[in-house]
């Protein structure tokens, strides 16, 4: 695949579907890491195999924030330095505080009947409509807005700006730095409206809160505030409407699976466990950890201020972790996959999403026993994710 001084153009994957390209495997088979280069950025080191992806995610000697010192690996000229996915602790610990009351898995399961009827409601809506009909913009896309938008007290009718701000968030297009720094002000413009909103007529909900631990706490700044609630919306739904097409399309593909799912629906969280270990959501490797000494990763030393990129999609498909890697079983046993990432940055709505992904497939199951597709799928290009932008499909 390359030879020890050679740097790789990279990412991998093709957009238009879900394929794990098998250049990773090929890096995963050689000695050491890989180096790649994104379109911009300096070139890094790839991490493929699991071990390799824990110790680098998990190990505090690899910095987020130290990427804002250096010409970061990234598919964009404009760098994502704001927010807190661009932090170490303490600041990162300071931040995932305030919000991780919100998201316990407690709090979390407390909203299934709520989500669940969201769920049903939505595809009811859909069957009075007929078939064809579309999966993303009729049922993937407004349930995880729903759910955000509850939570940080924002109006789900504003759907249509999300999608276009959180495709701007997480677009890997030739989008020029003026017009990627446009779009997120854009974003922060729409929040600090809200935030102005709720600090005169407080409710119960996430940004109140958010709003209290600035205002009478000082626990965050007022750009703080504004980005992490920021990163919330977008990261509160997009993934998850990513996924849940994602999901159905791998079933449709699987139809043994999707017919054990149907005749045994307590397999439904194995099943989104193992969707979430075999579905290669990136379609590269983003957000660098930069060593802040030497370390030796994989046979490799990576000096200090050397970048690595994680490929959690090639990670979750290691042999040497998961017996038969690349078949799609429910019946895997400690599947711990790298799905939410792992260490400080683990995602923080995990358990929403995985009820939410959970809800999904449990209502498109009851409601729609002869879900297929009723079309060719429209794949999202020039994207941090890969998934449907649209899915015709009937029932």
């Amino acid at each position: 695949m390359s030879t020890a001084d050679e740097v790789v153009a990279y990412p991998f994957n093709d957009a238009e579907g879900l394929e794990l390209d098998p250049a990773y495997a090929a890096a995963r088979e050689r000695e050491g890491m890989i180096k790649v280069r994104l379109p911009f950025g300096e070139p890094a080191w790839l991490a493929t195999r699991y071990a390799d992806a824990r110790l680098v995610l998990g190990d505090r000697r690899f910095s987020r924030a130290a990427a804002a010192e250096h010409d970061e690996p990234r598919p964009t000229s404009g760098q994502r330095t704001n927010g807190i996915l661009a932090m170490d602790p303490p600041d990162h610990t300071r931040l995932r505080t305030l919000v991780a009351k919100a998201f316990t898995t407690r709090r979390v399961e407390q909203l299934r009947p709520w989500v669940r009827e969201l769920a049903t409601g939505l595809l009811d809506e859909m069957i009075a409509g007929g078939p064809p009909a579309d999966l993303v913009e009729g049922f993937a896309l407004p349930l995880p807005v729903e759910v955000i938008c509850e939570l940080l007290g924002v109006p789900s009718q504003d759907r249509p700006l999300f999608r276009v701000w959180s495709d701007g968030v997480l677009s890997t297009s030739r989008m020029t730095t003026a017009e990627f720094e446009a779009n997120q002000e854009q974003l922060r413009e729409y929040i600090s409206g809200h935030i102005a909103r709720r600090r005169a007529e407080p409710a119960d909900d996430l940004m109140t809160a958010l709003i209290e631990a600035r205002d009478v706490r000082d626990r965050l700044s007022e750009l703080e505030l504004i980005d992490l609630c920021v990163g919330i919306l977008v990261a509160g739904h997009e993934t998850t409407a990513t996924q849940i097409p994602n999901f159905v399309h791998v079933l449709l593909d699987h139809p043994e699976e999707l017919a054990r799912l149907r005749a045994e629906p307590e397999l439904i969280p194995a099943a989104v466990e193992e969707l979430l270990r075999y579905v290669p959501l990136g379609a590269g490797a983003a957000f660098a950890r930069y060593a802040t000494e030497d370390v030796e990763v994989g046979g490799v030393l990576v000096r200090a201020g050397e970048p690595v990129l994680v490929a959690a999609g090639a990670a979750n498909r290691d042999g040497l972790r998961f017996g038969s890697p690349d078949a799609l079983r429910f019946d895997r046993q400690s599947n711990q996959h790298l799905g939410f990432g792992h260490g400080v940055h683990h995602c923080l709505g995990a358990s929403l999403a995985r009820l939410e992904l959970q809800e999904a497939l449990r209502a498109l199951l009851e409601r729609m026993p002869g879900l297929e597709p009723a079309g060719d799928v429209v794949w999202k290009t020039e994207m941090l994710v890969r998934g449907p932008r649209t899915m015709p499909v009937r029932w």
